[in-house]
């Protein structure tokens, strides 16, 4: 399970933060490293901080924005030493670990961290699942980027042991899929006029925060694409026949 779990690392600043990444995933046994859009890769220091784990280093994947990183993911947990002002479910490392590890038997599971210096966008949050923190000191929480790895995939490691037993969960839909159905939701929403385009507010930032904390199966993802290709098939047929009942009592019967 864990080769199905995947470190993103955002815009790094230090190329031997990543060098020290790569030698935390071999430490415990990971090897899927992303780097999404780092300051400079290769680099000679890199792979000093690396060790044995040049390997790692070389097979790395690199892309431009997240949206890459994750676009195959059915779990995206950001990490983070402070509150956000939008609720998301928080979990602790160790709490996160056994999610993270149980999905991962199933499909890609994505971490993020971020810079060093900011660490993760609200925007880069708003794209998962699950917020991780560490628990450390209150009045200095904030860990290295390296070191906060090395905890999270001890974590890993430790959890991975402990659900290999645990019968098979059910299938979750990738990223992508997930943005497939929320731009077919938008689209659905302008057109029964629910979103409003002079006044869109925040209804589909609402929405996405929403179906990321309640996580829809795959199935039941399909059944709300079924629900909205219906209403958008009802729209059709009454533009075209604006003589169609649409009260619950008559249905598709013309009054």
């Amino acid at each position: 399970m864990l080769d199905n779990i995947r470190i993103v690392m955002i815009n790094t600043f230090h190329p031997g933060n990543i060098g020290a990444a790569a030698r935390a995933l071999k430490n415990m046994g990971l090897n899927q490293l992303c780097l999404v859009d780092p300051r400079e890769f290769p680099h000679e220091e890199a792979e000093s901080r690396a060790a044995g784990a040049k390997d790692l280093l070389e097979q790395a994947t690199v892309v431009s924005t997240v949206e890459e990183a994750i676009a195959d993911c059915q779990l995206v947990i950001g990490t983070s030493a402070r509150q956000r002002s939008f609720d998301q479910p928080l979990m602790d490392a160790e709490q996160a670990a056994g999610m993270i590890t149980d999905e991962a038997r199933s499909g890609q599971v994505a971490i993020l961290f971020g810079r060093e210096t900011m660490g993760l966008t609200n925007e880069e949050m708003m794209l998962c699942h699950r917020h991780l923190f560490i628990d450390a000191n209150e009045d200095y929480p904030v860990l290295n980027i390296a070191q906060a790895i090395q905890l999270v995939c001890y974590e890993l490691r430790r959890a991975s042991k402990q659900t290999e037993a645990l019968p098979e969960p059910a299938p979750y839909p990738r990223q992508h899929e997930m943005t497939l159905f929320h731009e077919h939701l938008e689209k659905t929403l302008h057109r029964t006029g629910f979103i409003i385009p002079q006044h869109e507010g925040r209804v589909m930032d609402k929405l996405r925060r929403y179906f990321n904390r309640t996580r829809p199966e795959k199935a039941e993802l399909g059944m709300l694409r079924g629900i909205l290709t219906s209403v958008e098939e009802a729209l059709e047929r009454e533009a075209h026949d604006p003589t169609l009942d649409r009260s619950p009592q008559g249905g598709a019967n013309k009054t």
